[in-house]
């Protein structure tokens, strides 16, 4: 890692929070410029994305997959035990389809951008989390759907235009994975993929801070008018976070992975995907207006547990003596 990345990682959540503040602000007080910023939300995510991908070493993808211990235990707490989780906290909303559909979207997809960045800053196997990207990504698109159907119901799922999905996926997913793919083909020496996997990593803080600016700053002041409507959805999602914690210790523990390893599992199945599904949810039909909130309402949620997490995991997952 370069100099400057790491200093950029180091102070992650500052630049993070400021971020958001500074969307905040412009959101709120320059609330006519939400339109125009609306439109790059999936140009700046796709990027985003692009760097995530870049930084994913492909040529020893192959070897890092086949740590089936570890990619095993962090596929079984985000699509079984995640699910069963979100089933019974949705139903504190289920009365609400628009804000039972965010609350969906959002806590059944895992995160696969800045959580490798929060759990690295937790002594978190962040190299391992990072091969398990793809992974992660391909079958939550795949799962998605399917949870959809079963815990909103038909009727919600057949309001759906698939076509916006479809979009969705091939520009926020396809494309800047195939084209992270191409970028690693063509760097045939080594010192160049290292190059180039440098300046992704370089990269994530700015596309982040970016992304996050340019996400609150369309959505902010829309929040602000529902924030009664929304309340509802916050302890939900504090409680998300609450369960998860124990669970993805547990869950690391009995899979018997080493400290590194629970500490990236309990990351995982904490951090959820509201940047890449918030596209999805601003296509969905009128009536699910306030489904986009719903999913912003988490980002913010989930990025003051994340500044809490950094302190509290490493605490939580020690690493201990022999005779302890």
């Amino acid at each position: 890692m370069t100099p400057v990345a790491a200093t950029l990682e180091r102070h992650q959540v500052v630049l993070c929070l400021a971020a958001i503040a500074g969307g905040a602000a412009v959101g709120i007080l320059a609330p006519a410029t939400a339109p125009v910023v609306a439109p790059a939300i999936t140009p700046v995510i796709a990027l985003l994305l692009f760097a995530t991908f870049l930084g994913v070493p492909f040529r020893t993808l192959g070897a890092a997959l086949r740590d089936t211990r570890f990619a095993g235990t962090v596929l079984a707490v985000n699509f079984l035990v995640v699910p069963l989780v979100v089933f019974v906290l949705s139903r504190a909303v289920a009365e609400d389809e628009a804000a039972l559909v965010g609350v969906l979207l959002v806590l059944l997809t895992p995160c696969v951008d800045y959580v490798i960045v929060f759990a690295g800053l937790a002594g978190g196997a962040r190299d391992k989390l990072l091969a398990a990207t793809p992974l992660l990504m391909v079958v939550q698109i795949l799962l998605l759907p399917l949870y959809l159907l079963l815990l909103a119901g038909p009727t919600i799922v057949g309001a759906f235009d698939l076509r916006p999905f479809v979009e969705a996926f091939l520009l926020l997913i396809a494309l800047p994975l195939g084209a992270a793919v191409l970028v690693q083909l063509g760097a045939r020496r080594v010192r160049v993929i290292a190059r180039i996997q440098d300046a992704a990593i370089t990269a994530m803080v700015p596309l982040m801070m970016l992304t996050l600016a340019v996400v609150v700053a369309s959505q902010i002041a829309d929040v602000a008018g529902r924030a009664g409507a929304l309340l509802a959805v916050v302890p939900v999602y504090l409680a998300f976070t609450a369960v998860m914690v124990p669970l993805g210790i547990v869950a690391a523990r009995v899979a018997g992975l080493a400290v590194p390893e629970r500490r990236a599992v309990v990351f995982s199945g904490v951090t959820r995907n509201s940047l890449v599904v918030l596209p999805l949810a601003l296509a969905l039909p009128a009536g699910f207006a306030l489904t986009p909130l719903v999913v912003v309402t988490q980002t913010l949620v989930e990025l003051v547990a994340m500044v809490v997490l950094v302190a509290v995991v490493p605490r939580l997952v020690r690493h201990r003596s022999p005779s302890a």
